[in-house]
């Protein structure tokens, strides 16, 4: 996976559908928002849930594979925004194994 500390967007600037696959890392202190929930509606994106890990009761971070679906100017607003709450983000890597 790359580096979750670089914010990779869209260079094309084109409003084209798209999707990306992402992995993210939940802080503790964000269980009870509807953080993947604000993504979708506020950028009228698609999301599917490919994986997640939680922890029991909550007690830990949760980590959430996802396959983000829209326009690609949307999904670089998600990614902002998911960047804004200080959210760690891993990008999809091209290998032979996948994640």
């Amino acid at each position: 996976m790359k580096n979750p500390q670089i914010l990779e967007l869209d260079k094309s600037q084109s409003n084209r559908p798209t999707e990306r696959r992402i992995r993210i890392r939940i802080p503790k202190n964000y269980h009870q928002e509807p953080v993947i929930s604000q993504i979708v509606s506020r950028n009228n994106l698609e999301v599917n849930i490919l994986a997640a890990i939680l922890g029991k009761n909550g007690a830990g971070d949760g980590w959430f594979d996802l396959l983000l679906q829209g326009k690609s100017q949307d999904i670089d607003s998600a990614l902002i925004y998911l960047a804004e709450l200080n959210i760690q983000i891993w990008h999809e890597i091209e290998t032979e194994n996948g994640w």
